[in-house]
């Protein structure tokens, strides 16, 4: 065996080692979300393939089945509607904005482009006690608009950023072409770039919808009576932990399965367009 054969072979047993230890805990989760009680809380041993497997958590944290304070339906439709309304409207914004840092040489648009990293940086927690009290004099405190409006807030600069990496690549003589043809700005915008980095919109789209379905400081801080999903996770987790487990694996599977779809661009999105 050469010396680069024992190299790749130590390199990918290293990529396995870190790939296993960042999935077992969610491995152990899903496990411990179909345990009966007695499973969970066994004192004598830790159980690991030896009980029988119940949806009974499932159904009181999905579906109402039990105490009505483990009931998480209502908080999943809300974290969906958010999530949804959130990607979509930083999406609306983000093309706009990151089409024109990218294709238009206009003036201070470096200086646009510094204020747009600076907003990125820009820890949540630094803006969450003024915008409470703005909320709260405009009516938009403890509603599923506001929660909108704030997740846009914190993703739009991510997904500006993300998008005018993609923009980049595009040649800018398939542009050139488009106007001595005749388009307008629109139209090289919509029919021209935007098909091109259709991949890298699937990507933002995807990481904007994780970043709303997971983010909890503004939800918690924004809304009283609606309980979005990180939020709600806070109350159970203090009770039991079969219904904690359930209602978490529960949460995973929508970005899972967006992730899933749009793998391919993924890698290259999170890069920030380094990787091609």
């Amino acid at each position: 065996m050469t010396s680069s054969t024992k190299l790749r072979l130590l390199r990918d047993a290293a990529a396995i080692t870190v790939v296993a230890g960042f999935m077992f805990p969610l491995f152990w989760w899903g496990l411990t979300s179909v345990k009966p009680v007695s499973a969970v809380f066994d004192k004598d041993s830790v159980v690991w393939f030896d009980f029988l497997p119940t949806l009974d958590n499932y159904r009181v944290t999905l579906l109402g089945g039990g105490p009505a304070f483990y009931a998480s339906k209502q908080s999943i439709l809300d974290s969906l509607v958010v999530a949804l309304g959130a990607t979509l409207l930083t999406l609306a914004a983000a093309l706009f904005a990151s089409f024109a840092i990218s294709v238009n040489d206009f003036h201070l648009r470096r200086h646009f482009y510094l204020w747009v990293v600076f907003q990125r940086v820009l820890p949540p927690i630094a803006i969450i006690v003024p915008l409470v009290f703005l909320y709260h004099d405009v009516g938009l405190r403890d509603t599923r608009l506001g929660v909108i409006f704030a997740h846009t807030a914190i993703n739009l600069p991510f997904a500006v950023l993300l998008l005018k990496s993609f923009f980049d690549d595009v040649p800018r003589d398939v542009g050139e072409a488009a106007k001595i043809d005749g388009a307008t700005q629109f139209q090289l915008f919509w029919k021209i770039y935007v098909p091109v980095i259709r991949g890298g919109i699937a990507a933002t789209a995807v990481l904007c919808f994780v970043f709303s379905w997971t983010e909890f400081l503004m939800a918690l801080f924004l809304t009283d009576t609606i309980r979005l999903l990180p939020v709600q996770l806070s109350l159970v987790v203090t009770q039991t932990w079969g219904f904690t487990a359930a209602l978490s694996t529960a949460a995973i599977i929508p970005g899972f399965i967006f992730i899933l779809l749009t793998q391919r661009h993924l890698v290259r999105g999170l890069t920030m367009g380094m990787q091609k």
